[in-house]
């Protein structure tokens, strides 16, 4: 889903923490995701709604649902060795399978040796020739020698023109004897160790044999042989090249069971690996603009975990970034960015009657949490009320339904500009001809031709159970497991 910068003049500019962040998601979600879903089917209807989101949702906003990005990862180990077949051997038999436990030494696969056979008797063959030929210079060296010693004078220089030149091809025969021992060396060696063992204690991780039957893990190594060790786990997710700018190095993160949600991990976020793209169909995202189709790569980044304890080799779990969702306060904590003129003696916040239409409430402010930028809400809201993030064009009575995903806003705010500037222009006092926001350029993006973007590219869509119990998470879909 593509992000569109919302600039409120009630935006505090000091907001640049983290939680900054979960609340924008929430925000950004909510008005991005109308061009989507606030509209009808065949775009007949021009009805404004606004999406209603819930107290208690906007106050925790890690709880799956929808207002912080989460992303699907695997637990592997931190150490993996690659075994990359030899280009001038072919693999004659495998001993081990994928999933499969080894302890070091143990043989792994073997190369076949016929070749390797008939290479060593050619070249024990030529070695012998060689030696022929060191054997047969080396005489007649001798007998040029003699016959020099008992030649006249003018046959001297003769003589001395033939040994050198035989002496010359003596040295290039024995430097030639010297490459073949090395070469048969090498070949004795490869028949001699033609079955390679694992270097460490482990599981296999993948084979790529190049044929059918090949199979990883992930998917993602060239090797044809991972073996990734037992001892301390990482996590090992993926993100989309359009949303990477969603991870953060040093992101303090929470793992959930994919199983059992309220199990949880603790960990810290790393760099993207840009290095070693992906563009598989399980975990790259495709866009779609006119009538052609690209896709777009996605890389993998680790979780360094606090605590490995419960977790499982090849486990699949959800990561999403720690913004203090999982530590409770007491009463009502909103994001000032909620709250209408917080610096008055009148704050009040937008709220559903109850009735689905929209009304100002004014709210008693407590205490603010200067860390968070937060408001305590002394009074005026429970956490079953149901709000909506301020913006232009909001009025007291417009219909309301309630958002999916953490979704907030209006369907169809007003406008007749061709372009819209939220910051600056007051939808309030239009007379409700505006065209759909789907219809406009948004921060100079053609939303008409990025429908299908909208829903991925920032990462920012929710997982949301589908019918085969799989669920869509950034960096792709993974069945659960």
């Amino acid at each position: 889903m593509r992000t569109y910068q919302i600039q409120e003049e009630d935006m505090k500019k000091k907001k640049i923490i983290l939680i900054g962040a979960a609340v924008a998601a929430v925000v950004v979600i909510g008005i991005g995701a109308r061009t989507l879903f606030g509209r009808t089917s065949s775009d007949e209807s021009t009805e404004n709604v606004v999406y209603v989101n819930s107290v208690d949702n906007l106050m925790n906003p890690g709880s799956g649902n929808g207002a912080v990005n989460r992303f699907a990862g695997v637990v592997e180990t931190q150490k993996q060795v690659d075994i990359q077949q030899s280009q001038d051997k072919t693999v004659k038999d495998i001993y081990v399978e994928v999933g499969q436990e080894v302890s070091k030494g143990d043989p792994l696969f073997s190369y076949d040796t016929e070749k390797s056979q008939e290479d060593l008797e050619k070249a024990k063959l030529e070695l012998e020739r060689i030696d022929n030929n060191i054997g047969n210079k080396q005489n007649e060296i001798a007998a040029l020698e003699k016959e020099k010693r008992s030649a006249g004078n003018d046959a001297q220089l003769d003589y001395t023109m033939q040994i050198q030149s035989a002496q010359m091809e003596l040295k290039q025969s024995e430097y030639e004897k010297k490459s073949k021992q090395v070469e048969i060396q090498k070949l004795q060696d490869s028949i001699e160790n033609c079955q390679v063992t694992s270097e460490i204690d482990g599981v296999v991780k993948s084979i790529n044999n190049g044929n059918q039957d090949s199979y990883s893990y992930s998917g993602d190594s060239q090797a044809f042989m991972s073996i990734i060790a037992m001892g301390d786990f990482r996590i090992k997710c993926k993100v989309n090249e359009q949303n990477i700018a969603s991870v953060t190095p040093g992101q303090a993160v929470i793992i959930h069971s994919r199983v059992d949600d309220s199990v949880t991990w603790k960990g810290t976020m790393g760099a993207v690996d840009t290095e070693n793209p992906g563009n598989d169909s399980n975990n790259g995202y495709y866009f779609s603009s006119g009538d052609g189709s690209t896709q777009s790569n996605s890389y993998p980044f680790y979780i360094e975990l606090d605590s490995s304890e419960g977790l499982m080799l090849g486990q699949h779990v959800y990561v999403e970034a720690d913004y203090g969702q999982s530590e409770e306060k007491a009463g009502i904590w909103l994001d000032e960015s909620f709250i209408c003129d917080a610096d008055t003696d009148s704050p009040y916040v937008w709220v559903d009657d109850g009735k689905g239409k929209l009304e100002k409430r004014s709210v008693t402010l407590g205490q603010h949490d200067d860390e968070l930028f937060q408001y305590e809400i002394a009074d005026g809201l429970s956490k079953d009320d149901m709000i909506t993030y301020p913006e232009d064009g909001l009025k007291e009575g417009m219909k309301t339904a309630v958002g999916s995903n953490g979704q907030m806003g209006q369907s169809n705010p007003v406008t007749d500009g061709d372009d819209m500037d939220l910051s600056n222009e007051d939808y309030s006092e239009k007379d409700g001809s505006g065209s759909d926001l789907s219809d406009e350029n948004v921060d100079g993006v053609d939303s008409g031709e990025t429908n299908q973007e909208d829903l991925t590219e920032d990462g920012m869509q929710q997982n949301e159970s589908n019918a085969d119990g799989s669920e869509d998470v950034i960096g792709g879909t993974e069945d659960a497991q």
